[in-house]
């Protein structure tokens, strides 16, 4: 939705890292909210009442929002009834094409709103959707949440949450005072290998979970030359001013399903992070952009790659990674390791002590390439099953789909959504504390907890069918 020039970008942050520091300094502060507003009720396992037709408003049709609106709009029992980005081309581009899916005239009457910074609050307060996809910059995704709630509407957030521990709290807070779901669309929890190392872990083929590994690797230099508009236009921004983990949810989201964390057996509990020199934005800016170019101005303070371990309540460790800058293939690593075996990825490959069928006598070998087909026809996760040729087009090989499949699903049949306000918070928080850490040379920092207690009687993500 918006371009954050510099001097905006820098008034922003500079505050939110002084919220950040302190938050990481006093060790109590980041659970200071030990008591849960008055009138508000605890998120975990939360069913909002059934919607036979669900009315969807969209913010933010530039890079994300359309893929959410296509597929949304083709499913029964929807309405696209509203959409906003600060861009009239988008806008009108995506409401007509919106009216041009589904069956009949479900999404005829879509209200526009663009070209003031503003507008997304206008169209909140006219058009009282029931939900309400935001994907837009990060520095937007907590106020538009906070106050899609507000308004009376279910939030579907695009990923990082929110950039601040005061600012995961106040969507707690809401949340919970609303009675309505705040959820970050973490979609690669939807991935086939992540849905089968979910199924596996909860059948117990790798034995106790002791440990897992998560990143985002991901060589995004190219989107420096969106200068203008465009993710690039407002994500260089972050690389310049901030060190740490900026984006750990995709590697980091599925391995804590499948450890539970958050949920009954498992959660937070603090992170150690360090960053490397800076070297790579600036390079990139000096070798394609002319010497008196904005980008060529900027001081790149944000490690190339950063590195983070956390530890779990019960003593599980996660090595997360995060960089978006290095010339390197792409990875989320995607490693769990228990006492029985190891499940890992890019390339998908499976160890278990005791092998499997005539494919491995032990773990010394891994199980991999073709004979994975072996794997998948043992423990593929029934959702997959089940979704998988109805998603399977849509984006990120069919995860993206299968997301928004359920969102829609949940909120038909009234049911607990896969993913609650508390793991969003949770992942995102990664962000923040590693900040603070790098920036007090690895200092260990406790984890906020978001339930305030109540994970200890939150029950585990089931298998879904």
């Amino acid at each position: 939705m918006k371009n954050l020039n510099r001097r905006n970008f820098i008034k922003k942050t500079s505050l939110s890292a002084a919220a950040i520091s302190a938050a990481g300094l006093l060790p109590t502060s980041v659970n200071a909210f030990t008591q849960r507003p008055i009138a508000s009720q605890y998120m975990g396992g939360f069913k909002a009442a059934p919607l036979e037709n669900i009315r969807i408003a969209v913010i933010g049709v530039g890079a994300r929002g359309p893929g959410h609106l296509k597929f949304a709009a083709n499913l029964d029992g929807t309405e696209i009834v509203a959409i906003c980005d600060l861009y009239e081309d988008l806008v009108l581009k995506w409401s007509e094409e919106a009216k041009n899916i589904g069956k009949g005239e479900r999404h005829q009457n879509i209200r526009q709103y663009y070209g003031e910074e503003n507008k997304w609050k206008e169209m909140l307060r006219e058009v009282k959707p029931d939900m309400v996809f935001i994907a837009t910059n990060w520095a937007n995704h907590a106020p538009m949440a906070i106050e899609a709630m507000k308004q009376g509407a279910h939030a579907f957030v695009e990923v990082p949450l929110a950039l601040t521990l005061t600012d995961l709290w106040e969507i707690v807070d809401t949340s919970e005072k609303m009675q309505k779901h705040c959820m970050m669309m973490e979609n690669v929890n939807y991935g086939r290998d992540e849905l089968l190392y979910l199924n596996m872990c909860r059948k117990g083929v790798i034995g106790e979970l002791l440990h897992g590994e998560a990143a985002y690797i991901h060589d995004l230099r190219f989107q420096m030359e969106e200068v203008e508009r465009g993710t690039g236009s407002w994500r260089t921004y972050h690389y310049a001013q901030r060190n740490g983990n900026l984006y750990p949810t995709h590697g980091l989201g599925p391995v804590a399903q499948y450890m539970n964390l958050g949920r009954q057996e498992d959660s937070f509990k603090s992170l150690v992070s360090y960053s490397s020199p800076a070297k790579g934005r600036a390079f990139y800016a000096k070798n394609n952009f002319p010497e008196n170019h904005k980008w060529n101005q900027l001081d790149y303070k944000g490690g190339d790659i950063n590195t983070a371990i956390i530890k779990t309540i019960v003593g599980r460790t996660i090595l997360v990674q995060w960089d978006e800058t290095s010339p390197r293939p792409y990875s989320r690593l995607n490693l769990i390791q228990g006492t029985q075996g190891t499940l890992a990825g890019f390339p998908t490959r499976v160890a278990l002590e005791n092998g499997f069928e005539d494919l491995s006598e032990d773990h010394h070998k891994w199980i991999e390439g073709e004979n994975m087909e072996r794997i998948y026809e043992k423990y593929d996760h029934p959702l997959y099953k089940r979704l998988s040729a109805t998603t399977n087009k849509s984006g990120h090989g069919g995860m993206d789909g299968m997301m928004i499949y359920r969102i829609i699903e949940c909120l038909h049949k009234g049911e607990p959504l896969d993913q609650n306000v508390y793991g969003g918070c949770f992942w995102s928080a990664v962000s923040p504390l590693s900040e603070s850490s790098v920036k007090q040379d690895g200092m260990p920092h406790a984890f906020p907890d978001f339930t305030r207690g109540k994970w200890k009687d939150t029950d585990p993500l089931g298998i879904i069918s």
